[in-house]
């Protein structure tokens, strides 16, 4: 069932906002709404700004590892970067490698194999490291590293210095004489730092960097604008669904502007391949849908150190070859998805069309979409899902629920006899002996069905503000702009209407999908679209409510405004 809520602002506070910041009534709510208490705080989100960003060194540790990374500079030291293979570890390892080229270190790189070397940083990535050139004085682990214990007695028993830069949660200590910056193992109370995912503090161990160099009067510093970096830091930031609050917000929404005008011919031409155009402005949503599949592709299927080298080169032809690479990655990834995902459905369909819990296993599943595939798989049959592959002996995958269904508590009475597993309510990543997997497909399923029969399941959709639709115009979106970009803890603003009537028959496209068009009380005729809707077109010439947001739908040179309808009910339905 799905449940329409809208708890009201504070009254007094979107008053205030809308006096003291002259903007809507609208977005005077929508910021009400947000947990935002003060007119400056209001400001301040509405208009980010990069000197008003906190000093670096109250992150504790990393003015050590500035000052021993400025140290390999003057003593031109041999550093090498282990950086992860998804977004945040490709665009930390690259703004990171770019900084000491500007200081005339040019360390090298490696981004773990996935399928040879596993995730993170695992004896066989910090070997190979160690074994690429000369062996370095120092070296810098990125996205990874907070739990590799053995692993860092490796790396510094081998007479190599060793800082880890990460944002993942700690399960162990690291030996005494690692440096790690990871504010959710040492926290001095900065909630900002407690959000940063890894390129966020690759950035802040850029700027420390800076601050020491410019007191050592190294011009090099003072050449270097940390505001051009924001390009990369706003990728990995957003691919990595941190929430866009305080610094991260500051991050996202100037690092998008730095992105759409970015100097770097490999991602000029990345984004050239995916179909982003800049002209028009980078949103989330390019990152999420068009760029960051393209750079996790080449992870998941090859190598990510190439999209590494495609941010850090100035070649233009090897700038196209290496996208049009990724691009070709992609698109082999989505031709294994489908493949798995049209598997994963056969063995559904044979044996556990009755389950109420979903788990597939498959031989030869790529372990790199067995999270994309458990997530078609949910949505398709509207239940939890665990997909997996054989590795071995072993099973190891990701699961998907749907709303409602709280995967860690379903799974939590098995953990027992699972060799690894971890997650949220929505998405987990699991690990068993094959053996065992029978065993829990039955516990699954049972749980389940428990979990259903003592919960109340239903689809909540916040409605963010009521507006008339009269109220819609370019100067609204404007106001409403200020409030971009939308992701985690800042959400893109659902808007409900009262009482609307489509007067012309909407038209249907591609099968699933429908248009139509709406005119308000003076006559103004405004478009919208439903996506996956085709089989719940509303009645014509019947009053309805809907909830709808509101987006510019660009294309060619053009900006049409548009409805992108969410759920519709009958009007005469009880609030």
């Amino acid at each position: 069932m799905t449940i329409w809520e809208y708890s009201p602002p504070p009254a007094e506070l979107a008053k205030r906002f809308h006096k003291q910041l002259r903007t809507s009534r609208v977005v005077a709510e929508l910021l009400a709404r947000r947990g935002i208490e003060s007119a400056e705080e209001a400001r301040l989100f509405l208009d980010p700004r990069l000197s008003e960003i906190v000093d670096p060194f109250h992150i504790p540790n990393l003015k050590d590892a500035a000052k021993r990374i400025s140290q390999a500079i003057d003593n031109r030291q041999r550093i090498v970067i282990c950086g992860d293979y998804d977004v945040d570890g490709v665009t930390s390892t690259a703004l990171l490698v770019a900084i000491l080229r500007k200081f005339e270190n040019y360390p090298s790189f490696i981004v773990p194999l996935r399928l040879e070397e596993g995730y993170g940083l695992t004896q066989k990535a910090a070997e190979r490291a160690l074994e690429e050139g000369p062996a370095p004085d120092l070296f810098i682990a990125l996205d990874c590293g907070t739990n590799s214990v053995n692993e860092a007695k490796f790396i510094t028993s081998s007479g190599c210095d060793l800082i880890i830069v990460d944002h993942h949660q700690s399960k162990a200590d690291l030996p005494q004489e690692t440096l790690l910056v990871n504010p959710h193992v040492f926290n001095n109370g900065d909630a900002s730092a407690m959000t940063l995912c890894t390129v966020g503090l690759v950035f802040k161990l850029a700027h420390g960097l800076l601050k020491l160099r410019r007191d050592m009067k190294d011009q090099r510093a003072f050449d270097i604008t940390l505001r051009s970096y924001l390009d990369l830091v706003s990728m990995g930031t957003l691919a990595d669904l941190v929430p866009l609050r305080k610094e991260n917000r500051t991050f996202a929404k100037i690092g998008l502007q730095e992105l759409a005008k970015t100097k770097r011919q490999g991602l000029r031409c990345l984004m050239q391949v995916s179909g982003v155009n800049a002209s028009h402005g980078v949103k989330p949503v390019d990152i999420s849908f068009k760029i960051g599949p393209r750079i996790n592709a080449s992870g998941r299927l090859a190598d990510a150190s190439v999209a590494v080298e495609l941010i850090l080169s100035e070649d233009p032809s090897y700038s196209m070859e290496t996208s049009l690479k990724l691009d070709s990655f992609n698109r082999e990834r989505q031709d294994i998805e489908k493949e798995m995902t049209d598997e994963a459905i056969a063995q559904i369909d044979a044996t556990q069309a009755d389950r109420c819990g979903l788990v597939v296993l498959g031989e030869n599943w790529h372990p790199g979409v067995v999270g994309i595939v458990a997530s078609r798989v949910s949505k398709a049959y509207n239940r939890p899902s665990i997909v997996l592959g054989k590795e071995g002996d072993m099973a190891k995958g990701s699961g998907r629920s749907i709303d409602g269904i709280n995967l860690v508590e379903v799974l939590s009475g098995f953990a027992d006899h699972l060799d690894s597993w971890g997650g949220h309510p929505m998405a987990v990543g699991i690990s068993m002996p094959v053996d065992k997997v029978d065993e829990f497909a039955d516990y699954f399923d049972q749980a389940v069905r428990d979990f259903i029969a003592t919960h109340e399941l239903n689809k909540i959709l916040d409605i963010h503000s009521w507006i008339c639709l009269e109220e819609i115009d370019t100067n609204f979106m404007s106001d409403l702009a200020k409030l971009e970009p939308f992701g985690q803890e800042n959400p893109e603003p659902l808007f409900g209407t009262k009482g609307v009537v489509i007067k012309k028959r909407p038209v249907v496209f591609k099968d699933h999908h429908f248009k139509f068009s709406l005119r308000d009380n003076q006559g103004r005729c405004l478009n919208g679209v439903a996506w996956k809707m085709a089989e719940r077109i509303p009645e014509i010439n019947t009053e309805i409510d809907i909830l709808y947001r509101l987006v510019w739908n660009s294309f060619a040179n053009r900006k049409v405004l548009q409805l992108e309808l969410v759920d519709w009910r009958s009007a005469r339905q009880l609030q």
